[in-house]
């Protein structure tokens, strides 16, 4: 099983016995916790209902990135939580990151996690967007020259950058607009001092005003794309499922 926790939304995937993976958003009422939310679901949902004993869980929640080296377990909560105080009600978790060198912290909520608790045996936690770094590292190694990257989802627009087996640059930012995206991931692109004529930018995900951004992105920075997940991925079956994060999708696709 996979659940998938993002900014007021739910989500479940799980594969089925011939290959094809099941996706089942779920309806969440607004004024009520998400932890409330997904006990609702356990009554209700008929994958959460099928008897699986295992869980991924993927997180969307704020991460702080700490290179490998420098990485403490004993002080990452003390970290995460001057940089976030909003959380401190949360219980704090990591991910390492091998490929990259880096150790990503995020967190999740105690009693969306007690939820998930009474239900599985073996819970396996991943910050959601884990999988989308993964991925498109191994793919910036393609062609020459930098790349900066843009995932869209959930009225929020992560940037980020590779310098071989580092990240270069990371950051998160609210875009609910078009006008706003346009404005951080160019503000990005100046702050590294990336250059048009050798350098590119790829997005993804859920692109407001998609043809509008893509326009005004390419006055600055010609070499602009939009990453097609069907054509990425070989038309895998899990692009053609509706509503499906593209994170999601990367993680049954390439793992995390």
């Amino acid at each position: 099983m996979t659940i998938r926790v993002g900014y007021g939304t739910l989500s479940f995937a799980m594969p089925d016995n011939d290959g094809k993976v099941r996706f089942e958003p779920f309806v969440v009422k607004s004024g009520v916790s998400l932890a409330a939310n997904l006990r609702e679901a356990f009554k209700v949902s008929p994958l959460l209902l099928s008897g699986a004993t295992k869980v991924r869980v993927l997180i969307d929640t704020p991460v702080l990135m700490t290179p490998e080296e420098l990485f403490d377990k004993q002080e990452m909560e003390i970290a995460y939580r001057y940089v976030y105080p909003h959380l401190e009600q949360d219980t704090i978790f990591y991910n390492v990151l091998p490929d990259l060198n880096a150790v990503a912290v995020f967190s999740m909520n105690k009693d969306l996690r007690m939820v998930i608790d009474d239900h599985y045996q073996t819970v396996r936690l991943i910050s959601a967007i884990s999988p989308v770094w993964s991925y498109l590292h191994q793919r910036s190694y393609t062609g020459s020259g930098s790349k900066l990257y843009g995932y869209f989802h959930e009225k929020r627009l992560e940037v980020f950058c590779f310098q071989q087996k580092r990240f270069k640059f990371f950051n998160s930012f609210e875009a609910k607009y078009s006008h706003d995206a346009l404005y951080f991931l160019l503000y990005v692109w100046n702050q590294l001092q990336l250059q048009p004529k050798t350098s590119e930018m790829h997005i993804v995900g859920d692109i407001p005003e998609q043809k509008w951004l893509l326009d005004e992105l390419r006055k600055y920075v010609p070499k602009t794309y939009v990453i097609n997940p069907s054509a990425d991925f070989n038309r895998a079956p899990v692009t053609d499922i509706k509503g499906m994060p593209y994170d999601m999708q990367t993680l049954f696709v390439k793992g995390r």
